[in-house]
């Protein structure tokens, strides 16, 4: 499958998409703690505290910057490699993505302009509010990506043409129940990613550099506060998702859970499990005791159909055809997702303990281990997009068009390794430069500013080596 040229263009699009999104959450996350940070300085007028701003605030442009290439070049796949996909749902996936590109991303990357150059050209009130509109437009851009791609987990809104899936009613989309439980919890996602960006940092210089307490020790705070709440509200909002996909997605949930016959009445969780999924059998599975009752429904009662129940309906329903998804993949992401998720809450509220109890920075063992917590999210939001994607397979659009059919019919396999290659060797080149410079700028600590970039021969300006 792999080979062919649909198992090719999924793989393309699959590894562009994941690399972009290891950019989005950490954007709209570290947005929101630059506001809050500066709102405090604002209030304090701590040099401190101004210092932190600027030490994040380049981590966040640098950040900003790569995920703006990334998300562009990722556009690109539409018409190379999906074209019959995009002749399908154009007019549909066009409009909350060209409200998002002028409304949305205008208003980030104008007030990003405002807030760079504004710094003593305005108050540090309006200053300190340009910040929140670049948080607010962040979250915006994620809101109008998200709607579309709540159209290909649930259509709404739409009638067919000609074969065709043209829009007529823009509200529904907006009112998609995918919607509005998809955003929650991507947006609760990203806050706690971006937190705990904030917080490793943090970390290293709590334990490696106590000169900067006074600076990091409020980010380090602000950011536990941030993560514990976000943390959390993922747990939860992830639920309502859950229970959604019951309705909505029922072979979703089923290939998450492993389920391949419908459950008792009293439905138990897989912790574990060890399976087959050809001969659609559990060799071991470690169960939860009506926790999948639980989960579905809020109650210890209530069964949840299994995979080959939900294929004779789709064939019913849909015709002939295989309407199973990967089970190894679904099932394990989901479960990784949740396990780093069950971690982020712990380890977060552990810091909050140890801070209110005075003895944070006598903990050097749980500073270095938040150095690394940024990877907690970071791998759990791309296990959550995995498990979403991977588990509408076949379908591109639920219900409306297979993924077999949304392919470029004129590229051939050797052309779609060729871009799989090269558009895979420059993300390569931009990660290697960006983790390069977070470790450059964090090496040089926060107070690198103008007066440490040197121009060179060339006239251009660079870091100077400590």
């Amino acid at each position: 499958m792999l080979m062919t040229d649909v198992g090719l263009a999924r793989l393309q699009f699959g590894t562009m998409t994941i690399y972009h999104f290891l950019f989005v959450p950490i954007t709209i996350g570290v947005a929101l703690m630059l506001a809050i940070l500066e709102t405090r300085y604002w209030h304090t007028h701590k040099p401190e505290d101004r210092q932190a701003v600027d030490f994040f605030g380049r981590l966040f442009l640098l950040n900003f910057a790569v995920g703006v290439v990334t998300g562009i070049l990722q556009e690109f796949q539409f018409g190379m490699n999906w074209s019959n996909y995009s002749r399908f749902v154009g007019d549909v996936f066009g409009a909350p993505l060209a409200v998002e590109a002028l409304a949305a991303f205008f208003l980030e990357s104008t007030f990003i302009g405002v807030w760079i150059f504004g710094w003593d050209r305005l108050s540090p009130r309006l200053h300190a509010w340009s910040m929140w509109l670049v948080a607010i437009g962040t979250s915006l851009s994620a809101f109008w990506i998200l709607t579309a791609n709540s159209f290909m987990q649930e259509p709404v809104g739409y009638q067919l043409v000609h074969g065709r899936a043209e829009m007529t009613n823009f509200l529904a989309l907006l009112g998609n129940p995918q919607l509005w439980v998809e955003f929650p919890h991507v947006e609760a996602a990203a806050l706690t990613e971006g937190a705990l960006f904030v917080v490793s940092i943090s970390a290293y210089f709590l334990v490696r550099h106590e000169q900067y307490r006074a600076c990091f020790l409020p980010p380090f705070r602000i950011g536990l506060i941030v993560a514990v709440l976000g943390s959390v509200l993922v747990i939860v909002l992830g639920h309502d998702q859950a229970q959604h996909l019951i309705v909505a997605q029922p072979m979703k949930m089923a290939a998450s859970e492993a389920l391949w016959h419908t459950s008792s009445l009293h439905a138990g969780w897989s912790l574990i499990a060890f399976f087959n999924p050809v001969t659609m059998q559990t060799r071991y599975a470690l169960t939860i005791p009506y926790m999948l009752s639980i989960l579905a429904y809020n109650r210890l009662s209530g069964r949840v159909a299994g995979i080959a129940t939900l294929q004779q309906l789709y064939v019913h329903r849909y015709g002939a055809g295989n309407y199973v998804p990967p089970v190894f993949v679904t099932f394990w992401s989901f479960r990784f997702m949740i396990l780093l998720g069950l971690i982020m809450a712990v380890v977060s509220i552990w810091g909050l303990v140890l801070d209110r109890n005075g003895r944070l920075l006598d903990r050097p063992r749980y500073l270095r281990l938040m150095t690394g917590s940024v990877l907690l999210p970071l791998i759990a939001n791309i296990m959550g997009w995995v498990m979403t994607e991977v588990g509408r397979q076949p379908w591109i659009v639920f219900g409306l068009q297979k993924t077999a059919s949304g392919i470029s019919p004129t590229v051939p396999a050797h052309d779609i390794v060729l871009t799989l290659t090269g558009f895979t060797l420059l993300y390569a080149i931009f990660g290697f430069v960006e983790v390069r410079l977070i470790l450059k700028f964090i090496h040089l600590g926060p107070e690198a500013d103008e007066a440490r970039l040197a121009p060179q021969n060339d006239g251009i300006p660079r870091l100077i080596e400590e």
